[in-house]
């Protein structure tokens, strides 16, 4: 994994990671398979984050990888990387999907329609696409040029990458066009909805049951449905959507923190300062310090 991930708990022994929501961590970052291996890299683990996997060339012959192959890889999944063919040259791309919903969205996989393709629920975690001859310059040039922003990170890098980055997300979609309407067909209106009550009510006091009463449904169905297509909880998206007003409300407002828990429905200034460190790796008055240098 790159260092943009970090590692936040297990799952039957296997590592979860999740996108680092540092205020100078890039929105969007690239790992060159053809380079030395970083940790985590080649090792089984699940992320909690959208990866877009592009094969440049297959390296050794192999039956379930070609060159110009596209791997969308679902949230929450468990990932073998020995799938992928560890001979092949190709790049990963890493990015956090909340930056894509836009400021005031749910941080949800399904917030940006360009992210649906990552809900397809395939085992193993792995949707492949095949990229066409024609497209695969394309497909190279841009990955190369939000390398390139990240490495030179001028004036305005963050919102070139992600340009970059959204031209990549729009073949996705096209050539996953399938896919993504069986999914259309199926529970994803009432996952819209789930996110919706989410929206609307994480500033006050919300639970699994609160929001399962309000789309009408039970707790467990919820739980499964959201896991399955997110390979997040309910709680855990309830947790990322406060999370989320809280780092927009610490950087860009001079509220006291114990405001700022309260108006993300923790009133409790020392829970909310726990939960934060957790999620974000520093406690909310690191996290607006680093965000506002000098």
């Amino acid at each position: 994994m790159p260092e943009v991930a970090r590692p936040v708990g297990y799952r039957a022994g296997v590592p979860i990671y999740r996108y680092r929501t540092a205020p100078q961590t890039p929105p969007v970052s690239v790992l060159r398979f053809d380079e030395d291996p970083q940790p985590g890299h080649g090792k089984r683990h699940i992320h909690d984050f959208p990866v877009l996997v592009y094969i440049d060339r297959a390296g050794e012959p192999a039956d379930h990888i070609q060159d110009g192959d596209a791997f969308v890889l679902a949230p929450g999944a468990l990932i073998d990387p020995a799938v992928l063919a560890p001979a092949a040259v190709g790049r990963g791309v890493f990015f956090d999907p909340a930056t894509l919903a836009g400021a005031g969205q749910s941080p949800s996989w399904r917030s940006h329609p360009l992210l649906f393709p990552f809900l397809h629920g395939i085992a193993g975690g792995l949707l492949r696409l095949h990229v066409p001859p024609e497209r695969r310059p394309v497909w190279t040039a841009a990955i190369a040029a939000i390398e390139t922003e990240l490495a030179d990170r001028a004036e305005g890098y963050r919102q070139a990458a992600l340009a970059h980055l959204t031209l990549l997300l729009v073949d996705v979609t096209r050539l996953a066009g399938d896919v993504v309407d069986d999914l259309r067909r199926s529970n994803e209106t009432l996952l819209a909805e789930v996110f919706e009550v989410i929206r609307q009510r994480f500033a006050g006091p919300l639970s699994l049951r609160d929001v399962a009463r309000s789309v009408g449904i039970t707790p467990g169905y919820l739980t499964t449905l959201v896991r399955r297509r997110t390979g997040r909880t309910v709680l855990d998206w309830i947790t990322e959507h406060r999370m989320t007003e809280a780092r927009r409300l610490l950087t860009g407002t001079e509220l006291p923190v114990a405001e700022v828990a309260r108006r993300v429905g923790l009133s409790d200034p020392g829970y909310f300062a726990r939960i934060f460190r957790r999620e974000n790796g520093a406690t909310p008055r690191e996290w607006r310090r680093e965000a506002r240098p000098g």
